[in-house]
């Protein structure tokens, strides 16, 4: 397990894909990590502003819509079922939105 997989995960919204923004040494070594959440159906509209869509590329079956403005704490015992990994071309896209969305600007 590590930043930027995609696993399964039973949200409190039902069970969806997770992808996983803990820092490596949070997943190495802590048992709970943050996770954002993912649709499970397929993408049928374009994201919105607090989203972006990962698709086959990343390991998902079809094009998904991940939410980018919540995070989730979660045990990792409970995630399961690797989908893949977040591309590297995504990663910058998903970062920007979280400072976006999260509100994480320096004045």
């Amino acid at each position: 397990m590590k930043q930027w997989d995609i696993v399964m995960w039973n949200f409190p919204e039902g069970r969806h894909p997770a992808v996983i923004v803990s820092h490596p040494e949070r997943i190495a070594l802590k048992p709970v990590v943050n996770v954002l959440l993912c649709s499970s159906k397929r993408a049928t509209r374009q994201a919105e502003a607090n989203e972006i869509i990962l698709d086959e590329a990343d390991g998902l079956d079809w094009p998904t819509l991940c939410k980018c403005d919540l995070l989730y704490d979660v045990d990792k015992k409970e995630l399961s079922a690797p989908q893949g990994s977040v591309v590297l071309a995504r990663r910058r896209l998903l970062v920007q939105k979280l400072i976006t969305c999260l509100n994480w600007m320096v004045p």
